[in-house]
């Protein structure tokens, strides 16, 4: 066995420099200090701990010996018996250092490159670290002779309570592990890629968006001083009055059409400057709907602002804001729900790496009302702790505001949020001023038309806007239309549907007659303008939502929102509970489906229909035996799916220059760039739907797990995805 004078880390090779070690001591001191400085506030001692630790393993002469043999360096070296996992080395030390204190550093440790692991084991019993930590041949393979003292015998961090102990343990372990991986990332990239660490933008200054936010704003000052733009001012100065008070949670009930978008980052720019908070991050429901939010937020603030989701077009990406978003260093983030709070129960190290970065921040949650119920409790439980114990401003955006304190239910407690300040003085008066939509109901909510009846309706109007509830109603009551009339569903990939926007838009603007037809996706935050909107019966959230698409900018002294009882009910879960919420509050009474004051009244009957706010039992996998630290983190992390897609499958469709890129995927393989672009042109089937087109031939698997079209009949330049008819449109 080769001895060597200097443990390595990273070994590299460069035509101009040849070979370039990066010295494992180095690299361990590097790691403590940069997590260290991600964990200030938060638990500086135990990152730094966690930086010193981390690659303990490195020092095995086996693993050493795999480095240089691997590498190329020196071929000739023999492979040494002994484990090669070089993670659980360190969480072993740590147990040995801290006793059972030590499982803390243990989950990081151990977790740093496979993701954060399950104490006891089921499927996977040789990963639970309960098991791993059985296994002593991995610290008894280290010289410790030779590993500096520095590094085994550091100080210590001192007792201290632990923050959120016991429940909210699992997040400061997360966050903690954010520091840690983040560091180790940065660290690594600035040895082995110096020109790609260099690339990393620094942040941009709170004060200096703040001033060019001003700037912009300055120019709607000389708008015209219409009623909607008034209250559009009114609910901005508002929005910069209340940012001078003390972080927490906050709700900002604002009119759909009053300025919701403009006015919720100048109160978060303006209390991240007051409380020297670091960014915001703008969590969005729906990708359908991002990017009209980021192209006004980047005609503001240009390359501070942070797109990440995954329908992004890669085309649109730089290498700083790739790299930005690996771990959200940004001042402005936009996103989505999905990405926000699954990273927030996640196991693995590139989904937790950006954690860290939330802390000390302002997050608004826009169209805070889609929260899913089945999984309402824990995100409660997690934007709690985000408050208590990160330094997090949230901020509850929307016009319908969910009832989300405590609720009790048949036995059932929700544990809600927790002293949530509105932002709108009076947000009643607001909405009667905003008001410019009648909303007529059904007289009989309980027995549906037909779709020819309904298209007559819609059909006798030049404009109008009509939505329903599933991708199989859209293409019903499109059929019955008028030709010419548009179709907007999730049945169109996402390039489709964009395009689709776009010319809905300029026709509008144009002043030109257009009939559209589309499922929910355009209720939430795309910016429509129709003098007459028809809604199916659903949530009374849905029907506001449709009223925002509705005379918007008080163009006209009334637009008019017809609501209709389709022919079949919405299909069983959500939509139809939402629907039932709707029929049960109005019964026996007329109401106005606008008034903010019965939307409390809505969401507490439609959580309380919810079979259970914690479905998967999130909460019991993350703290039932947190008191022993013992925390379920991979389990929890593949149950929390914040869109429940465990029954379909993406299918590539040919749009636009799709059928190349397609090619190029049967030819090279996937690459992270090639499957970005592709996303935007996938739409998501049932699983047996997909089986079935497979058998027809109308879908193949063109990479082993990649399905895509291979008939030109199976997409409708308008309808997007068609089955023929023995195979109906279900989903």
């Amino acid at each position: 066995m080769k001895e060597y004078e200097t443990a390595i880390a990273h070994l590299t090779r460069s035509t101009e420099e040849g070979w370039r070690f990066h010295p494992l001591e180095d690299h361990l001191a590097a790691v403590a200090t940069l997590a260290a400085h991600f964990a200030r506030g938060i638990g500086a001692d135990w990152a730094r701990l966690a930086g010193l630790w981390h690659d303990l393993g490195k020092y095995a002469p086996q693993f050493q010996a795999m480095i240089r043999r691997e590498s190329g360096y020196d071929p000739e070296e023999k492979p040494i018996p002994g484990p090669r996992n070089h993670s659980t080395a360190g969480a072993l030390y740590a147990i040995d250092k801290l006793n059972q204190a030590g499982r803390l550093l243990a989950y990081l440790i151990a977790g740093h490159h496979a993701g954060l692991p399950d104490w006891h084991g089921e499927g996977d019993a040789a990963a639970a670290l309960s098991q791993r930590l059985q296994d002593r041949t991995h610290l008894a393979a280290l010289p410790l002779e030779r590993i500096p003292a520095a590094l085994l015998n550091p100080d210590l961090p001192a007792k201290q309570a632990l923050p959120g102990f016991p429940d909210g343990l699992h997040l400061w372990l997360r966050m903690l592990f954010s520091c840690l991986v983040d560091a180790d990332f940065l660290d690594t990239e600035a040895f082995m890629a110096p020109d790609k660490a260099a690339l990393r933008a620094s942040c941009a200054d709170v004060a200096a968006l703040q001033a060019q936010l001003d700037t912009y704003l300055a120019r709607f000052d000389a708008a015209a001083p219409t009623p909607v733009n008034r209250l559009r001012a009114e609910v901005l100065q508002q929005c910069r009055e209340k940012a001078a008070e003390e972080p927490g949670l906050f709700s900002l009930t604002v009119p759909t059409g009053g300025g919701k978008t403009l006015s919720s980052i100048a109160f978060a720019l303006a209390h991240a400057q007051r409380h020297g908070k670091h960014r915001v991050i703008y969590a969005i429901p729906y990708t359908s709907i991002i990017e009209q939010t980021v192209d006004i937020y980047r005609e503001i603030f240009g390359e501070a602002v942070l797109e990440h989701h995954s329908s992004l077009d890669p085309d649109k990406e730089s290498v700083q804001s790739r790299l930005a978003a690996e771990n959200w260093d940004a001042p402005i983030v936009v996103t989505t729900n999905v990405q926000l709070f699954e990273s927030l129960f996640a196991a693995r190290p590139s989904r937790c790496r950006k954690l860290h970065n939330l802390v000390n921040s302002v997050i608004v949650l826009d169209e805070a009302q889609t929260l899913p119920p089945e999984l309402l409790q824990p995100i409660l439980d997690v934007m709690n702790l985000l408050v208590r114990h990160y330094g997090v401003s949230i901020v509850l955006c929307t016009a319908t505001q969910p009832a989300l304190s405590h609720v009790g239910s048949f036995g059932r407690q929700l544990r809600g949020l927790e002293g949530v300040r509105e932002i709108i003085d009076a947000p009643e008066e607001l909405f009667a001023r905003l008001e410019r939509v009648e909303v007529l109901m059904p007289h009989d909510l309980q027995h549906g038309e037909d779709w020819d009846a309904i298209a007559a309706k819609v059909g006798a109007c030049e404009t109008a806007l009509a939505i329903v509830n599933t991708r199989q109603d859209c293409r019903e009551l499109w059929r019955r239309l008028p030709a010419g009339t548009i179709h907007l569903s999730a049945s169109m990939c996402g390039a489709h549907r964009a395009q689709t926007i776009a010319e809905i838009r300029c026709r509008l603007a144009a002043g030109e007659p257009v009939r559209v037809v589309s499922t929910q996706l355009i209720e939430a935050g795309v910016d429509v303008d129709f003098p007459v909107v028809f809604r199916a019966l659903a949530g009374l959230d849905s029907i506001a939502q449709a009223a925002g698409r509705c005379n918007r900018e008080g163009r006209r002294e009334r637009g008019i929102v017809h609501v209709f009882v389709p022919p079949k009910p919405a299909p069983p879960g959500q939509l139809r509970r939402a629907a039932q919420t709707t029929v049960s509050l109005c019964a026996g009474r007329i109401i106005n489906p606008l008034a903010p004051q019965h939307f409390a009244d809505y969401f507490r009957h439609f959580y309380c229909a919810a079979p259970s706010w914690d479905e998967y039992g999130i909460h019991d996998l993350l703290t039932r035996d947190a008191r022993r630290l013992e925390i379920q983190f991979r389990s929890a992390a593949e149950k929390f799916r914040y869109i429940d897609d465990a029954d379909s499958q993406p299918i590539l469709v040919w749009w636009d220059d799709s059928r190349s890129l397609i090619g190029t995927l049967e030819k090279e393989g996937p690459t992270r760039w090639l499957m970005r672009k592709l996303q935007r042109y996938s739409v998501n089937l049932p699983h047996r739907l997909v089986a079935h087109l497979v058998d027809t031939g109308e879908v193949r698997e063109v990479f082993p797990g990649i399905f895509a079209q291979s008939v030109d009949t199976l997409y409708h330049s308008q309808l997007g995805v068609v089955i023929d008819n023995d195979m109906p449109l279900v989903f």
